[in-house]
């Protein structure tokens, strides 16, 4: 097995539990690696660190994958998934719709493995787990049994590993649709196609956690910015509110939340509307000279997509998340609820709370923290690698 010896300094990040190597941390190779090869990683005293996957193409050269000299085999796969299965089985006992194996999260980096129902899907963003795809999927027959394997790897990050997109049915009857329980209320999932694998499981505590916050205001008018299929707002339809309206640009998207409004009997208390967010908050607030504002909603949910991929575009994405609650919180009633979320690991918590706040002050709005957000636990957190910790979130409501 070939050895890759890191410069001085360099092992203290593997030693501390962050699994990616990047070329310029690599001293040398001991010997030729072809690209997707499991080589083992030394410090430059020789000291053994443990075994990933190397890739010559990539930035990250290396992903550590284990600590000791194991067969990255169907049997190493196997044991992995049920590990990550036991992390959900303890944290999410009743869910029957979660995400299995979070990359990084579960130390297999490069691998996202998302269940819906007795449906699988597979995305792939590494090189090395693309080469060990059918030990991949013939663990996952053996570990969870699926009626089928869907795969999604068509995220743009695969370019940078030297890969092609890749979809299709790895495993079972061809599935384009399935329905899947999230906290007990039926959502249709197309395996296929849409944002991510299907749903925005990342989200499936929070779901609950806000709809019990929106309980506590009778008779709430609620607000459902940046909607998608309706998760927050469908929830907080159950949960008693007398009106919820949605948002969302995709018309397709909304035509799924308007079927599962009337598949879970939801449907006479929402509305769905096709629109840019950001003109329709800003059409709202709109006022001329001598007119007042008056606020409408008694809950408003804020749950947009990233609005920055990389740190450089941080300053203008700012820019917009100060603008979204800039409006928000002119809509909402004395006393309303605002639940407000950020998807970007390069937007971290306290300067997220910084643009909430310095939007409240814009607004000449007093803010009182509720509950604080952070992704489902079958998303894991791992301290020691930032980039697992991503989504964050508040719940204020407007102090009287």
């Amino acid at each position: 097995m070939t050895t890759a010896l890191l410069r001085p300094g360099e092992a203290d990040r593997v030693l501390a539990g962050h699994p990616w190597i990047y070329a310029g941390s690599i001293l040398r190779l001991t010997g030729p690696a072809a690209d997707g090869d499991v080589v083992q990683i030394k410090d430059h005293r020789q000291r053994f660190l443990g075994i990933g996957l190397f890739n010559s193409k990539s930035k990250i050269h290396i992903r550590w994958l284990a600590p000791d000299r194991v067969a990255i085999n169907r049997a190493f796969f196997e044991q992995r998934l049920r590990d990550a299965l036991a992390v959900r089985r303890r944290h999410m006992p009743d869910a029957t719709s979660y995400r299995v194996v979070n990359a990084e999260s579960d130390f297999l980096s490069g691998l996202i493995v998302d269940k819906y129902e007795e449906s699988l899907v597979l995305q792939v963003s590494s090189l090395g787990m693309d080469r060990r795809k059918a030990d991949i999927v013939a663990a996952l027959e053996a570990v969870l049994a699926p009626r089928t394997i869907v795969e999604r790897s068509d995220v743009a990050s695969r370019k940078f590993e030297g890969l092609l997109p890749a979809q299709g049915t790895l495993w079972g009857p061809e599935t384009a649709t399935v329905q899947a329980k999230v906290n007990g209320l039926l959502f249709e999932v197309s395996l296929l196609e849409g944002h991510k694998t299907g749903l925005y499981l990342d989200q499936q505590v929070n779901y609950l956690r806000v709809a019990e916050l929106a309980r506590g205001i009778p008779n709430a008018n609620v607000l459902d910015c940046f909607a998608f299929t309706g998760g927050f707002g469908l929830h907080a339809a159950r949960a008693g509110a007398a009106r919820v309206h949605m948002l969302d640009q995709s018309e397709e998207a909304l035509a799924i939340a308007r079927r599962q409004a009337d598949a879970n009997g939801l449907g006479a208390c929402c509305s769905f509307e096709a629109c840019n967010v950001f003109d329709w908050l800003k059409t709202r607030t709109a006022t001329g000279p001598h007119e007042k504002l008056l606020p409408v909603f008694d809950v408003i949910v804020l749950d947009p997509p990233s609005f920055t991929r990389n740190r450089a575009a941080v300053p203008d994405a700012l820019r917009g998340y100060k603008e979204i609650h800039l409006r928000a919180l002119k809509l909402l009633k004395p006393g309303g609820l605002l639940a407000t979320f950020c998807c970007s690991h390069h937007v971290d918590a306290r300067t997220f709370l910084d643009v909430l706040l310095s939007a409240a002050f814009d607004a000449r709005k007093v803010l009182r923290r509720v509950a604080t957000f952070s992704q489902s636990p079958d998303h894991p957190v791992l301290p020691s690698i930032p980039e697992t910790e991503y989504l964050k979130g508040y719940a204020i409501e407007l102090a009287r």
